[in-house]
Formats: C-alpha cells, structure tokens, sequence
C-alpha cells in the first residue's frame, strides 16, 4: 500500500487542482505562502487559523488581506470530507458517515462519558477516529472487514474527522482514540503527523496524555512507536487467551502470534514506562470461560496494564459466513462473571459501555449499510 500523502489534492470544478493545507506543518505551510511570493511570518498565521482557530474556508483567514485570500483560494482548500449522515444515540453518542473527496465513506464517533462533572456535563468526549477507507486484516468479528482496504488516509483527513466533529458537538473535544475504521499501524507515518499536529501544545486540541492508538498486533508499529518516544498511549486488540482462537478471529495472528506480540508489548513499556491497554470483545462460548480469564490475567500481568472489557455489537448485517456467523455476544450474567474472575485473578479491568447500539456505533456499521463501494 502507498504511504498516504499528508495532505491530499482535488480537483475543482473549473478543473483546476487545489492542496488541503489541513495536515500540514508550518515548513510545508512556509513553502505554500512563499510559492505565492510571501514573507515566512505568513506560513505562522495559516498554521494559527487552521489548528487553533479552527476556520473551515481560505476567505475565512482575515489576517491576510482580501486580495492575498483570492491568490491562496486558486491552489489551496481547507476541507475535503463532505458529511453524509449523521446519527444520534440515545446515551448521547453521535455517530458521523463522511465522504471523501473520492467517494469513498469513512466513520467518526463521538463517545461522552457516563461519568459527570458538576453541571450534569459529561467529564469527557472522546473521539473514535479512522485511519483508513476499510481495512485489509480481515477480524471476524468488525464490520469494516467487508469493506476490503481501498486507500490509507491522509493526515488532513484524519485531523479533518476531529476539527468537523468538534463543529457539530460545539463543545471541546478532551480524547482521541484511533479505534475506528482500518489498522493504524498500517498508516503509520500519516497517523503520527496527525497525532503530532493534535498534541502541539500551541493548537490547544488534544494533549498526548489523553490520545490512544490502538492496534491489532503489527509488531513493527509498536516497537517503532516505544524507540520514537511518542507520548500518547497503546492499546493492543486482544479478544483471545489462545493464538488458535485468536488466529480464528485475528489472521494477523498467524503473522505476528501472542508471544511475537507481548514482546513486542514488554518492549514498549521498558522504554516508555507507560501502561498498556488491552481490549477484550466477549464472545458467548467462545471466550469467557474461567480458563480465558485466567489466561488474560496471566499475559496482562506482564506489563502494568488495564484490561477494557467490550460488549459484542452485532455484525449479521454483513450477512456472516464462517466464524463470523458464529459470533454472538455473552449473557449478561457471564459478562459479569467474567469481569469477576478476571479480577479475582488480579488483572485491572475496566468495563466498556455499549454506547450508541441504536445507531450502529460499532466500527463499520454505519459506513457499510450505507455502501463499503466509492460512489461515482
């Protein structure tokens, strides 16, 4: 797969070709305002509107002068993702389809917290952000593996996803998890410009601390990520104690096994010191026995670590073959059961909500019942 570029390019109407500025830094933005004869002073100001102010429009950046936006406006644009679809839960979780600028759609979730602050308010908004236009690793148990992988996306469009999110929730966003469509490891280097861009302490969006990349189990992105020294956090997709039941679910599995993986986990946390987490899907019968929860206690103790505990959402929609078929989630009672024992076997464990089950939250619902195909 070609890395994605940091910033993507369209085609107007007029027929000519305009760059997204949104995904650059402010040595590609000094090049943009010198190729129009400007002073490097310039490439700060566009740098300010884009992340901090948030403008959505080149005409919209009034410190520049009229004439100055005319010039800009020919080559560059600020925003490629059109909003498709919108759903709201009734927990309060609000689910966005966008276009891109090729057709393709792509899922953003807006997640606020059962716990609250003083004014009723929600302590905090979290963000489930996309990576790519599907994803190629083929988990049995995530709509998005219909999809197939059509393209990495850009940095641009992955801050796009936050900044049009924030816009309609009206209220700062305070977390990011790269849990939604497509593997970010697989788009690394588009990930991290992202990421980079959100934590610049200067744009006032999204401080490391309280981002979160998560993955299936791509070795290299985990041990790139411990000896880079970046500061936000991991999380592996665990969802099995065996690498037979996990090879099932997880084909990456087979190409990166759970001690492949754990070491790779270890690794992190000696050089970053930063505790891990693990995700764990439940499935009914097939692992939440007292034999899984004595497995994930044992490999989850290997690094200071928390353990997220996550319902099933259903993917029949996707009309099922194979394991996938099988895939239903625990009862209640033995959701409970397993928590219990996974914690009597002295892992800590946080137990996820199932937000926004009425609007398909889950990843890949929304983007597949409305077309996993570009629309033309």
């Amino acid at each position: 797969m070609k890395p994605a570029p940091f910033s993507i390019s369209i085609t107007a109407p007029d027929g000519s070709v305009r760059q997204s500025l949104l995904g650059m830094d402010r040595a590609e933005l000094e090049a943009v305002v010198a190729a129009i004869g400007q002073p490097t002073y310039r490439a700060n100001q566009l740098h300010e509107w884009l992340y901090r102010r948030h403008v959505d429009s080149v005409m919209a950046i009034t410190s520049l002068s009229h004439e100055l936006r005319g010039r800009l406006a020919e080559t560059a644009t600020l925003r490629t993702l059109t909003l498709a679809d919108q759903q709201t839960s009734t927990d309060g979780t609000i689910k966005f389809l966008f276009r891109t600028h090729d057709g393709y759609n792509i899922e953003s979730v807006l997640i606020p917290s059962e716990a609250r602050d003083d004014q009723d308010e929600p302590k905090r908004r979290t963000i489930c952000i996309s990576t790519q236009v599907g994803c190629p690793l083929d988990c049995k148990f995530c709509a998005t593996a219909s999809m197939k992988l059509k393209r990495n996306l850009a940095a641009g469009e992955i801050i796009e996803q936050f900044l049009r999110v924030q816009d309609v929730a009206g209220q700062k966003i305070t977390n990011i998890v790269f849990m939604g469509m497509g593997e970010p490891m697989l788009n690394y280097d588009a990930v991290f410009r992202a990421v980079a861009l959100f934590a610049d302490p200067g744009n006032d969006l999204v401080p490391a601390a309280r981002i979160t990349v998560s993955t299936s189990g791509l070795v290299e992105g985990i041990r790139r990520m411990a000896d880079e020294g970046q500061k936000i956090k991991l999380a592996l997709s665990l969802h099995a104690s065996t690498n037979g039941l996990r090879s099932e679910l997880m084909p990456i599995n087979r190409r990166h096994d759970l001690t492949e993986v754990m070491d790779a986990v270890e690794y992190y946390y000696r050089k970053t010191r930063r505790t891990v987490t693990f995700e764990y899907i439940l499935f009914e019968g097939l692992n939440d026995t007292e034999e899984d929860a004595r497995r994930i206690a044992k490999l989850t103790r290997r690094v200071p670590s928390k353990v997220n505990i996550i319902p099933f959402h259903s993917i029949s929609f996707t009309n099922p073959t194979g394991i996938s078929a099988r895939l239903h989630p625990t009862t209640r009672q033995q959701f409970d059961n397993f928590v219990a024992m996974l914690r009597a076997h002295g892992a800590q464990v946080m137990v996820r909500s199932s937000s926004g089950q009425d609007i398909e939250a889950a990843c890949g619902q929304l983007a597949v019942k409305h077309g996993a195909e570009r629309l033309e």
